[in-house]
């Protein structure tokens, strides 16, 4: 069982009466739970399969080859993230990983540039897998149309029209991780990766076939999920919060460790916008605005309406070792 709601992005492709439904159950996924699981997205499984053969076949390399693309060596937080290299609220994730954005050049600063724009720039590339690259391009073209049929169907399901957020994306900012998570023997469930929120606008999830290990809260308790075979598991971030001022609620989850002799590899693609886009507000029907609470208030994760200035919060604090390598002056406390 998925655990959360199983919706079908082909029925967009039906009657008028089957698009309403899906833009009727996204709406009602989204402000019950915050994730849902997608199906009938249109995304090949040869290239799913690829891509799953391609992170199997980076995670192999010997570790000088990995190391020579670590992100403590990259200016944009690129590259290739050592086991326990990353930490959420402060403690270690037990993962190795490789983050990929848009392949652009790097933003000159100088004293009048937002900080956020040291984010964009271009990847690191493992040299003995040119094939790595291609599908990892292949698929963030991909899910970049599916993120935006999503985005258009969320507008359109809260009485907006569907083109609100397509301003903000004309320069997106898309990131893709690959993930391998190692298995931990442990009393308690170990931390894969801690209990977050994503602090963008969306998220599109591909875990291997079978795999266990996300948990997203619902209602105080934490549920497990494990998606259709071949489905994304789909969340929103802080960003669509803040624009339905909370009537779309981005969901805490986290990622518990595989057992003993086993992996667990996973393909989080982010959808995000330009990075100095600041995502419109819907102003809700009076029925719907009567069910969002607000945007959640939290000390200790202050949440910012421009893209990003969220992004970066989140890179200073689950890299502080890139943060010293590349800009100590933003180490947080510095």
């Amino acid at each position: 069982m998925s655990g959360i709601p199983v919706l079908d992005l082909s029925l967009l492709n039906g009657t008028t009466e089957q698009q309403a439904q899906f833009r009727d159950e996204l709406r009602r996924a989204t402000h019950e739970v915050g994730f849902f699981s997608l199906i009938g997205h249109g995304v090949p499984t040869e290239l799913i399969d690829r891509a799953y053969a391609a992170a199997r076949a980076f995670f192999a390399l010997p570790e000088s080859h990995k190391l020579a693309i670590e992100n403590v060596t990259s200016p944009h937080f690129r590259g290739y993230t050592r086991m326990g290299g990353e930490r959420t609220l402060g403690r270690v994730d037990i993962r190795e990983q490789i983050d990929l954005g848009a392949e652009r050049p790097a933003v000159p600063m100088t004293a009048d540039t937002p900080d956020y724009w040291i984010l964009e720039g271009p990847n690191l590339w493992p040299e003995a897998l040119p094939e790595f690259r291609a599908v990892a391009e292949e698929w963030i073209a991909r899910l970049d149309e599916v993120g935006t049929r999503l985005l258009r169907s969320w507008a359109e399901a809260l009485g907006a029209a569907p083109d609100t957020f397509d301003a903000a994306f004309e320069r997106p900012s898309p990131y893709l991780k690959v993930v391998r998570y190692p298995g931990v023997a442990a009393e308690q469930p170990a931390q894969g990766v801690g209990a977050h929120k994503d602090l963008g606008v969306l998220t599109l999830l591909s875990v291997e076939d079978g795999k266990a290990g996300l948990q997203v809260e619902k209602d105080g308790e934490w549920i497990d999920v494990v998606a259709p075979a071949g489905a994304f598991i789909v969340n929103i971030g802080e960003l669509l919060e803040i624009a339905t001022d909370g009537y779309l609620k981005a969901t805490k989850h986290r990622v518990v460790s595989p057992a003993p002799g086993t992996e667990r590899i996973s393909i989080p693609y982010f959808h995000g916008p330009a990075l100095d886009a600041v995502i419109p507000t819907i102003e809700l029907a009076p029925e719907l605005a009567a069910e969002a609470p607000g945007v959640t208030r939290d000390p200790a994760n202050p949440l910012h309406a421009v893209f990003g200035e969220n992004w970066l919060k989140s890179r200073l604090r689950a890299h502080p070792n890139v943060v010293e390598a590349q800009y100590p002056r933003l180490l947080v406390g510095a």
